[in-house]
C-alpha cells in the first residue's frame, strides 16, 4: 500500500469507501464486543474500530534531542504542535473519520485556544490528560509529576491520591470553562502494561468523576536498540502485541481502550528510528486489526509527529488503508468503540 505516492487521491478513497460505509452504518449501528466483567476478553467484531488519538502535550527531546524543558512545561503547546494537530484533523475528517484529542489543562491558560474549539466544533472529540500531565498510579510525591519535584509547595500538603483527583478535576474544570464543554473520555499520562487492574482506587477515583471509560493500557511488546532497524521479530512481536490492546471492563464496570503498539514516542525517542521504520510497523499491526476485525487505537503526539513526520504520512497511511478496507473497517473515536461495548450510546 502506498501512501503519498498512491496514484489514488484521498478524495477518491472519500468516495469510495467513506460515503459508503456512513450510510451503511446509519441504519445498522456498530456490532458489538463482547466484554467480561473480571478479565480481558476479546472477540470477532463485523468491522475493525480505527482510532486516531494524538496527547495534546509537548514532548521531551522534541523538536530537539536537547529539548527536556517541557517536561515541566508539557501544557504549553506551541505553534507548530497546534498548527500539526488542526492539519492532521482535518485530513482525518476528509476521510470521514474524526480525531480523538487529549488535553494537558495547562495548555487552557494559553491566551488563545480557538484552534481547540475549531477542533470541537467540527466533531473531534477532546478528552481529560489531567491538568499536569501527573502520573495517576504515583505512590510518592515525587513520583507525581517533574514540575511538583520542582515545586513540591503546589501540591499543599494534599496527599498523593488528593492531589491526583485534583488535577485530573482541574482539567476538566478547564476545559467546561474555556471550551464550554465536558471531556470526551480519559487517558492516563502514560501507559502501563497492566493498565489499572492493580489500582482499584483510581478507577474508582475515576468512576466518582463521571467517567465510563479510560485508556491506560500500553502493552508489553520488543524494542530495538537505538537507531537499530527493527528485524522481522520485533515486527511481528508487535504485532502479536496488538491482541493485549483490545478493550475489555473492569470488574468496577470501568471500560479500559487500550493504546494501540508501537507508539511514536516508543519508535523516536526510544528506539530513534527511522519515519519508514514505524511506517513499516504500524501498517503491519494495522492490517492485523482490520484481518481480524479488532480495534487499533494508534497513539501519537503531534509534538513529536511534526518533527519526524511533517508530510503527515502515518495519519495518510492509516486513513488509506480504512478506506480500502471498505465496509470492513471505519475510524471511530474511543467513545464509539467504548459504546459498542457497553451498548450504550456516547
Amino acid at each position: 500500500m502506498n501512501h503519498l505516492t498512491s496514484s489514488r487521491s484521498r478524495a477518491e478513497f472519500t468516495r469510495r469507501g467513506w460515503l459508503k460505509k456512513s450510510a451503511a452504518l446509519a441504519g445498522t449501528g456498530l456490532a458489538s464486543l463482547p466484554c467480561s466483567s473480571t478479565q480481558a476478553e476479546t472477540g470477532q467484531v463485523n468491522q475493525a474500530q480505527i482510532a486516531i488519538t494524538l496527547d495534546l502535550e509537548m514532548s521531551r527531546n522534541f523538536p530537539t534531542w536537547e529539548s527536556r524543558h517541557w517536561d515541566y512545561e508539557k501544557g504549553n503547546l506551541n505553534a507548530e504542535t497546534k498548527q500539526y494537530t488542526e492539519k492532521a484533523a482535518s485530513r482525518v475528517r476528509e476521510f470521514g473519520g474524526v480525531l480523538h484529542g487529549f488535553v494537558v489543562g495547562r495548555v487552557l491558560e494559553q491566551e488563545n485556544v480557538d484552534w481547540l474549539k475549531r477542533l470541537s466544533d467540527d466533531g473531534h472529540p477532546l478528552g481529560n490528560h489531567t491538568y499536569d500531565h501527573v502520573n495517576v498510579r504515583a505512590t510518592q510525591p515525587k513520583d507525581v509529576q517533574f514540575r511538583f519535584q520542582r515545586a513540591p509547595w503546589l501540591m499543599r500538603n494534599q496527599s498523593v491520591t488528593d492531589s491526583i483527583r485534583e488535577n485530573i478535576a482541574l482539567c476538566e474544570a478547564a476545559m467546561q470553562l474555556r471550551l464550554g464543554k465536558k471531556s470526551d473520555g480519559f487517558r492516563t499520562p502514560g501507559g502501563f502494561y497492566d493498565g489499572l487492574k492493580k489500582f482499584p482506587q483510581i478507577r474508582a477515583m475515576l468512576r466518582e468523576l463521571g467517567f465510563n471509560w479510560v485508556s491506560s493500557l500500553y502493552p508489553h511488546h520488543p524494542y530495538t536498540k537505538p537507531m537499530e532497524q527493527p528485524s522481522k521479530r520485533v515486527v511481528e512481536g508487535i504485532v502479536a502485541a496488538q491482541k493485549s490492546a483490545q478493550p475489555f471492563t473492569y470488574p468496577c464496570g470501568l471500560i479500559e481502550i487500550p493504546m494501540s503498539p508501537i507508539s511514536d514516542i516508543g519508535a523516536f525517542r526510544t528506539g530513534r528510528w527511522k519515519l519508514e521504520w514505524f511506517l513499516d510497523t504500524i501498517r503491519e499491526s494495522l492490517q492485523w486489526a482490520i484481518d481480524q476485525r479488532m480495534v487499533f487505537d494508534f497513539l501519537a503526539h503531534p509534538s513529536c509527529l511534526y518533527v519526524v513526520d511533517p508530510e503527515f504520512r502515518t495519519i495518510d497511511m492509516i486513513c488509506e488503508m480504512v478506506a480500502d478496507a471498505g465496509d470492513n473497517a471505519s475510524i471511530v473515536s474511543l467513545d464509539k468503540i467504548a459504546a459498542s461495548i457497553s451498548g450504550a450510546h456516547p
